[in-house]
């Protein structure tokens, strides 16, 4: 049996259909959001499925049924009864100067009046939308449907040039109009990356939702283990038989690299793209991240030192993670969710305020972000780091205690001078950062009911409970007894079942030491 082909590139909803392409189906959640309320936000990170998602609301309002056969949607839309769907996509809008931005959204809305044969005579951005909104439902007698796509794409994209209060405040104008034409109007779907809390949709439509962290909306894109087992079942064969594993093997490791991204703490979803580009390309890399990773974002990195968001889980209020942020304070842990670098794993609650454990979605995300990091902070050093990782890994796998602590050696010795390591939470930070980088999957404070350990490496075939230590007054000998003495007074290896090592690693600011048992079963 022939493999559907795979939708790459493809954002078109009318082209997806068209050309039989694979279509994962999500008109069951986008009957959800059409027949339950009217104005709506969602917020998901770059190459998610938004574009798709308009595309999609976009054939469904217009009532192309031939489009919509098969799917869940199909026999419970009335196809009688078509309103006009204004789509404003901003990667088609050129915005490099503010009077740019308005005489290229004043051509914009006027090609969409002309596709409808409406006569204009509005002469500026602001009027010309407003004038369309009336005359299309005037024409029609239908209501109009706005989808906005990467609404805030003029802002973010002048982040890093410092530029980008001058275009918020330009579009700021031309959101306001939806206030004003609230009679005009049957829905509106904004979707974008960011949350800025200046932009005026936030506060011109007080009725506007925002379903970014709203659990029924979880799923609506991205690609859920179902879908991916459904829909991908052949081609999981297929790269199966390639790597010669099992069906089961490569679907944990696919989950590995790609799944993770969670906006209720309960289901988690799959990148759409790098999924897609995976099965196309049957390779396991960084598809997302390597498609471009914002200036800014980097930037930031270079300058706030956010390594610890990055390495370590964190515990946010609902407050610090759904608040939008200006152009002028980019507020951290928001900036990192909302750009898909950091996802929610869980949410609990303290009495009726719910708070939010977050930390990088998967392995994808996590070893681009750890090669960003040593580009910081080891720029001038060439790293094998294929090489060191095999070292360690077969140091590991053999309990070659004398070879693992060469090998740590050789990390620290790479460490540049000026990274400090005077406390044990710097050590802490250099060893986190160099696992990680190695690919090791390095689960950081992992607890117990008697406490936490600093480190579990959890690799096939065996897993690693490892305690780190740092002092200046004491000798190495002494801090290798102390870990080995909390690994087991805490009782630290006792949930795993398989091949498990005890690694004490301890480090006076002059001579490290390395200590490795393998627990007896």
């Amino acid at each position: 049996m022939a493999l559907q082909n795979l939708p790459i590139g493809k954002q078109s909803f009318e082209a997806l259909r068209s050309d039989n392409l694979l279509y994962v189906d999500k008109t069951e959640e986008i009957y959800r959001l059409v027949t339950t309320g009217q104005i709506y936000f969602l917020s998901r990170p770059r190459r998610f499925g938004k574009s798709l998602l308009i595309s999609t609301l976009h054939e469904l309002f217009e009532c192309n049924k031939q489009l919509f056969e098969g799917l869940f949607i199909y026999d419970k839309w009335n196809w009688d009864d078509p309103h006009p769907a204004l789509r404003i996509d901003w990667t088609l809008i050129g915005y490099q100067t503010t009077d740019g931005i308005r005489q290229n959204v004043f051509g914009y809305i006027k090609q969409i009046a002309k596709k409808n044969n409406i006569s204009i005579e509005s002469s500026d951005y602001i009027n010309i939308f407003a004038e369309t909104l009336r005359k299309l439902h005037e024409k029609t007698g239908k209501k109009v449907v706005v989808l906005i796509d990467e609404y805030d794409k003029p802002v973010t994209d002048h982040l890093k040039d410092g530029r980008a209060e001058e275009f918020r405040n330009v579009i700021h104008d031309f959101y306001q109009v939806m206030k004003g034409s609230d009679d005009h109007i049957r829905f509106i779907l904004l979707t974008g990356v960011s949350k800025f809390s200046g932009m005026s949709i936030f506060s011109a439509l007080n009725n506007l939702h925002d379903i970014s962290l709203n659990e029924e909306f979880s799923t609506i894109c991205g690609i859920t283990q179902q879908e991916l087992e459904d829909n991908f079942d052949g081609y999981i064969q297929l790269v199966a038989n390639k790597y010669k594993r099992s069906r089961e093997q490569l679907l944990a490791d696919i989950k590995l690299w790609y799944n993770g991204y969670s906006w209720d703490g309960e289901t988690a979803v799959y990148n759409p793209y790098s999924t897609i580009k995976f099965f196309k390309e049957q390779i396991f890399k960084q598809h997302w991240f390597n498609t471009g990773t914002p200036t800014f974002l980097i930037n930031i990195l270079k300058t706030r030192g956010l390594s610890d968001y990055i390495l370590e889980p964190q515990t946010v209020s609902d407050d610090e993670l759904s608040a939008g942020y200006s152009t002028e304070t980019l507020t951290e842990i928001p900036l990192l969710f909302q750009t898909g670098y950091l996802t929610i794993k869980e949410i609990f609650y303290h009495g009726v305020r719910p708070y939010y454990r977050i930390e990088t979605p998967n392995l994808e995300v996590r070893e681009a972000l750890m090669n960003e990091l040593i580009g910081i902070y080891y720029e001038n050093k060439r790293i094998n780091a294929d090489s060191l990782r095999w070292q360690l890994e077969e140091r590991l796998r053999n309990a070659d205690e004398a070879g693992l602590q060469n090998g740590i050696e050789t990390l620290l010795a790479l460490t540049p001078y000026d990274v400090k390591m005077n406390s044990e939470a710097h050590f802490h930070l250099t060893m986190l950062i160099w696992l990680n980088l190695l690919g090791f999957r390095v689960i950081p404070e992992k607890e117990n009911d008697r406490g936490r350990c600093d480190l579990v490496m959890e690799e096939r075939d065996y897993t690693v409970v490892a305690e780190l230590k740092f002092s200046e007054q004491k000798s190495v000998e002494t801090l290798l007894d102390e870990a080995m003495t909390q690994i087991d007074n805490r009782k630290y290896c006792n949930q795993y079942l398989g091949r498990t090592l005890k690694l004490a690693v301890a480090f006076t600011g002059k001579e490290v030491g390395v200590k490795l048992v393998e627990v007896e079963r």
